[in-house]
């Protein structure tokens, strides 16, 4: 470990596997498959535990669904909000994925295609089908903002606070003595977006019955997460040209807060519905009574 002026330097390897040049397993990607691990793991428990109505076949069209949903969504989301001059310059930096680019805004928008498509195939209405949905992606926050503090990017603002850390990456070939230190503003964003929202989503699923008003849980979890988001970006060193006078982070979340009040609106005024839903129900056996025996 490194320090210099009792600041430590971010000198951590992205890679957790050299396979060739800029080829290997990095955290960043190895962040993706365990977060995809942990939604496989809580899809399951939640039919286990009979809070889903989805089947087995269902379960594996939602899994490829939103998988293909958060990467292709994340993916194109960077591109067309933060990258499209360069990707117009240079139009195959879409496919260079190794060099990072993804964002959670488009994300965003790839998971709610992906949700629209599974809520259409089972039955359910896209609410629905969200609010099962949200007590699993703030994993992905979680892990995918510790894998950005790893890589050394989307580094915070300059900071002399005790925890400020030093990124070489935020001015490179400079010595690390002249380097100013940041806010570890990855981390701020891993414990809201990410420890403090999964914990909430998971007591709101599990313990309080808030399924029983479609579309409470999604619009919860908009908010507290675009809250969260902003308070964050105050630390946060702005990683793309404003939009009147904002970071594109924060102009992007206004987004989601006017999509989390309509939710939690219409779901105040709706009527508390039977959980678990009840209109695609699982499969299952029918079990035969015996015939009673003569006596």
């Amino acid at each position: 470990m490194t320090f210099v002026n009792d600041h430590w330097v971010n000198q951590l390897d992205p890679k957790l596997i050299h396979l060739w040049g800029e080829i290997g397993v990095s955290y960043y990607g190895l962040a993706y498959v365990i977060g995809f691990v942990c939604g496989v793991f809580m899809i399951r428990m939640f039919r286990r535990t009979g809070r889903s109505p989805l089947n087995s076949e269902q379960e594996e069209i939602a899994l490829y669904a939103m998988v293909l949903g958060v990467l292709l969504g994340a993916r194109l989301g960077f591109i067309l909000l933060y990258a499209l001059p360069e990707t117009l310059a240079r139009p195959w930096f879409i496919l260079e994925v190794w060099k990072g680019g993804m964002s959670s805004h488009g994300g965003f928008i790839g998971v709610v295609i992906a949700c629209w498509y599974v809520a259409r195939k089972c039955k359910m209405t896209l609410v629905q089908f969200g609010d099962m949905m949200t007590p699993m992606i703030p994993v992905g926050f979680l892990l995918g903002r510790i894998a950005n503090f790893i890589n050394g990017e989307l580094w915070g603002n300059v900071s002399n606070v005790a925890w400020a850390v030093i990124f070489p990456r935020s001015a490179p070939g400079m010595p690390l003595e002249m380097i100013a230190p940041r806010h570890p503003s990855q981390l701020y964003e891993a414990g809201t977006e990410g420890l403090i929202l999964l914990l909430y989503m998971q007591w709101r699923f599990w313990r309080t019955g808030a399924q029983k008003y479609p579309g409470r849980l999604c619009g919860e979890f908009l908010l507290i997460y675009s809250v969260s988001r902003i308070v964050c970006e105050q630390f946060r060193e702005p990683d793309a040209a404003l939009i009147m006078g904002m970071s594109r982070g924060i102009f992007y979340t206004f987004f989601l807060i006017a999509g989390g009040v309509y939710l939690l609106v219409q779901s105040y005024r709706r009527p508390a519905i039977a959980f678990p839903y009840t209109t695609n129900p699982v499969s299952a056996p029918v079990e035969k009574k015996k015939p009673a025996k003569r006596r």
